[in-house]
């Protein structure tokens, strides 16, 4: 996201810092198989498991143990 569009403050799961208003960062969800149980459309689930990351911890996430 841009950092003009964000408008609260965030915490990220890769520092557990803050990210406040105005710093772009990366936005997440997790993705579902088609045969999933779980409708992979459901807007309203999905925002339950956003994750706002900065970007540095986002390209560094798989080093992280």
């Amino acid at each position: 996201m841009t950092g003009a569009a964000t408008g609260k403050t965030y915490r990220c799961p890769g520092c557990d810092q803050e990210i406040r208003p105005g710093t772009p960062h990366v936005v997440s969800w997790p993705a579902y198989a088609r045969d999933s149980d779980l409708e992979p459309w459901d807007t309203d689930s999905a925002a339950d498991w956003r994750r706002h990351w900065h970007t540095a911890c986002w390209a560094a996430r798989d080093r992280r143990r």
